[in-house]
């Protein structure tokens, strides 16, 4: 299903959603961060999706790292938390879904690089290479927050 990211967009569509969501900033013993080029949008970005019934937050993070990346990790923290309602992901079956997401800082533990359905790249980057890589503005910041050391930032 294809997505569309929309953020101070005016002619953004309204939501009809709101879905609690991880993404997880996860860096090796190298400094290096794990990244997907995500299969429905064409750019780099960090692992994450939404939250399922039944499961924690963390519980989250590190599923959605697994089943996107084939990297095992444990959550080491908190990055921020990313609730503009004026960012919104507008999707190919009518979902427009407001954002709602906490982002966390994990360390891999273990498994192989493996690319999924939702990616169709999966790689180690320096901090420095991240500023050419194609990615949207919300991963981006992310990505910049945790750079900056100074967080749990709230957004």
């Amino acid at each position: 299903m294809r997505r569309h990211d929309y953020e101070g967009d005016p002619n953004a569509p309204t939501p009809n959603s709101l879905v609690p969501a991880a993404s997880v900033v996860v860096v090796n013993d190298r400094g290096q961060v794990l990244l997907q080029r995500r299969v429905d949008n064409g750019m780099w970005a960090l692992p994450g999706g939404r939250m399922e019934l039944g499961e924690s937050l963390a519980g989250c993070g590190i599923r959605e790292t697994k089943e996107e990346t084939g990297v095992d990790i444990v959550i080491t923290g908190i990055v921020g938390t990313y609730t503009n309602p004026g960012h919104v992901f507008a999707y190919d079956d009518g979902e427009v879904r407001q954002e709602f997401s906490i982002c966390l800082l994990g360390r891999p533990t273990g498994g192989e690089l493996a690319v999924s359905d939702e990616s169709h790249e999966v790689a180690w980057f320096d901090p420095r290479e991240v500023d050419s890589l194609p990615m949207v503005e919300g991963i981006r910041r992310r990505v910049n927050d945790w750079r900056s050391g100074q967080y749990p930032v709230v957004r």
